[in-house]
C-alpha cells in the first residue's frame, strides 16, 4: 500500500483547450444549429423536466 497519492505535475500544460467553444470557428455551420436549438420551446414540444428545480 502506497503512503502518498501522486497527482499531476503543476507545470504540465493541457493538451486540449479549456472550452469546447474553442474548437469551433466563428463561421462554422454548427453555430446556426446551436442558436436554433436554443430558441426552441422544449415545454411546448412536450419535453418533461424542462423547468429547473428550486435550489437554496
Amino acid at each position: 500500500m502506497k503512503r502518498f497519492v501522486l497527482g499531476e505535475s503543476r507545470s504540465q500544460s493541457t493538451l486540449f483547450p479549456e472550452l469546447l467553444d474553442d474548437y469551433v470557428s466563428e463561421d462554422n455551420p454548427v453555430r446556426v444549429i446551436d442558436v436554433f436549438v436554443d430558441e426552441l420551446d422544449m415545454r411546448e414540444l412536450g419535453f418533461k423536466g424542462v423547468d429547473p428545480k428550486a435550489t437554496h
